[in-house]
């Protein structure tokens, strides 16, 4: 899932990569930290993203449980800048990858990184186990790629409408602008089951935000829209 690491021609330009290589951020907790390891991170992530050109933009999102909409996702790097930037945030993320990914020798890894497990070939079990873990964990900010797939696609994937309304926790749209060498937060958005207007909100949220590849970002949309 996170091997390919090309450059095509008409990729963002990113100085950072033999830097981001070496990047490693190990998590434990609940969805904020506060001791002095956690502090070092920031400060430590915090130099490495300027260091590298970007910069944090707002403040971390107010709730302890939401979901994390992880977009525009047109690259492999995009996971390294989101442990990244979530520490220089001081936030313990978790995300979803698929499960063929947490095999007898790497499994251990993932999980400490934040990773969970899941069957993409069984949407509806992993809405239903997702929202079971939020409602057992008093701290959950859950991340999703919203697109499932770094290259272009038409419509996004509902898994993060349908858990969010199902858990009862908002959803917050989280970036990383390779234009803005920037990465942030917007608003949070509470599903109120019109998918329609939902959905304009976090269109106009990502109107601006230029990916890696900024041709493989393609509508913010959902399926279920055509039929809203």
């Amino acid at each position: 899932m996170y091997a390919r690491l090309d450059t095509p021609e008409h990729a963002v330009p990113d100085p950072g990569y033999n830097a981001m290589r070496r990047v490693c951020t190990t998590v434990s907790g609940g969805a904020y930290h506060s001791n002095t390891e956690t502090e070092l991170k920031k400060k430590l992530a915090t130099m490495l993203l300027r260091r590298l050109g970007w910069t944090l933009a707002g403040s971390a999102p107010a709730h302890p449980r939401c979901v994390l909409i992880a977009a525009p996702h047109t690259s492999n790097w995009d996971f390294l800048y989101m442990l990244l930037y979530a520490a220089a945030f001081g936030l313990n993320v978790r995300w979803l990858a698929k499960k063929s990914l947490f095999n007898p020798a790497m499994g251990w890894f993932m999980r400490a990184l934040g990773g969970i497990a899941v069957d993409r070939g069984a949407a509806q079990d992993v809405v239903a186990e997702l929202t079971a873990v939020f409602a057992r964990e008093p701290s959950l900010m859950l991340v999703i790629p919203t697109e499932a797939t770094r290259a272009r696609t038409e419509y996004w994937k509902s898994g993060f409408y349908r858990i969010a309304k199902a858990a009862n926790v908002p959803v917050v749209p989280s970036y990383l602008d390779y234009e803005r060498r920037q990465a942030g937060f917007g608003p949070a958005l509470n599903p109120t089951g019109d998918v329609s207007a939902d959905m304009q909100q976090l269109r106009g949220f990502y109107a601006d935000k230029v990916g890696l590849y900024p041709v493989q970002f393609g509508p913010v949309r959902l399926r279920e829209e055509i039929a809203d």
